[in-house]
């Protein structure tokens, strides 16, 4: 029973592992693809002020958009793939909570009979304001 258990675990885990890494890995890998171009430099230049709302470096708007557009699990792949600090780990972390995976949800908040714009404007809304807030406390501590 017990080693039947441990059996089902593992598999269980190792399928978890796959699903994860499918989205996860690619993200990763083209982030760091990224680093090694140019088209990263671009990138902090353009977001840079954006993101300084946010006590966030430039290059981390790569992480809201893929982690907005697509999932967490896309965002953890290209957090992996940037140099962050923990605080401004903790930053995007809490802007992801409010925000992440903006399409699929959308799609289901649609299905549910939520008015959209509400959603987006709540979700993005808290997002900006406590990445704002958790940037400027992150700043002063």
């Amino acid at each position: 029973m017990l080693l039947e258990s441990v059996k089902t675990g593992i598999k269980k885990g190792l399928e978890t592992t796959w699903i994860l890494a499918k989205t996860i890995v690619p993200v990763y890998i083209f982030v760091t693809i990224l680093n090694h171009t140019p088209v990263i430099n671009w990138i902090t230049v353009i977001f840079e002020p954006l993101m300084g709302i946010f006590n966030l470096p430039g290059e981390a708007a790569i992480v809201l958009v893929v982690g907005n557009l697509l999932n967490l699990y896309a965002a953890i792949g290209a957090i992996k793939a940037i140099e962050l600090t923990a605080a401004q780990v903790t930053i995007l972390a809490i802007m992801l909570s409010f925000s992440h995976s903006l399409l699929v949800e959308t799609a289901v908040t649609r299905k549910l009979g939520f008015k959209v714009s509400h959603a987006l404007i709540i979700r993005m809304g808290l997002a900006i304001i406590f990445g704002i807030i958790v940037g400027r406390v992150g700043a002063i501590i």
